[in-house]
């Protein structure tokens, strides 16, 4: 496959980048912070996604497209804004787009009908901000016209960590192991990620979490 990963040098964008290139994927990685050039299956692309035409002329040729966005601390509204750019530059030539989000439009496990961001034993106040950049960005997918996008919550916690190597997939309700953890690594998220892109699910939303 032909993958573009835009927001390629953040900590889902570089897990998912190099689990594609391990696979034998052809990847274009689209960051502001490097510059272009190509090596092997890997093509580097400098480039604000601000720039709806610039994103439109990287997204034509591919097969698939991940989005891995996370704006600097303190400009997380900007994240729907952005989302829906690159929605609009997606819908010129009706590439796929897997959206890597947030927890926060899950459904919490233990108080049905109540977002993850409302139960503040998932989402504590000082997370809220962050969560809810989150939940705009999937209201923003939910209300494009494009509809060839897939949005994928992590679990609660998602950074760096032990590596199981596998995961568990669930819809739109958070989902916690058997210690009541929700967390995975950025590789284990990967590994769903790239399974989705290769082996599309048939959800619009859906979660994970790291296998133990």
């Amino acid at each position: 496959m032909r993958i573009v990963v835009l927001g390629a040098t953040g900590m889902a964008g570089a897990a998912v980048v190099a689990e594609a290139l391990r696979r034998g994927h052809d990847v274009t990685a689209v960051s502001r912070q490097h510059r272009s050039q190509t090596a092997g299956r890997l093509t580097s692309r400098l480039l604000d996604v601000t720039d709806v035409d610039g994103v439109a002329d990287v997204l034509k040729d591919c097969d698939a497209a991940v989005v891995a966005l996370r704006p600097p601390s303190g400009q997380e509204s900007d994240l729907a804004g952005l989302t829906t750019g690159v929605l609009d530059a997606a819908s010129r030539s009706r590439t796929p787009l897997l959206v890597i989000g947030g927890a926060a439009p899950l459904t919490s496990p233990t108080h049905p009908g109540t977002l993850a961001i409302d139960d503040p034993a998932i989402v504590p106040p000082e997370w809220r901000d962050v969560a809810r950049a989150s939940l705009d960005q999937i209201r923003a997918c939910q209300t494009h016209s494009y509809r060839g996008w897939v949005y994928l919550s992590p679990p609660a916690i998602f950074g760096p960590g032990d590596i199981s190597g596998s995961y568990r997939r669930g819809t739109t309700t958070l989902l916690v192991d058997s210690q009541g953890q929700s967390r995975i690594s950025p590789e284990d998220l990967a590994l769903a990620v790239v399974d989705e892109l290769e082996q599309p699910g048939g959800q619009q939303h859906f979660t994970v979490i790291a296998s133990v």
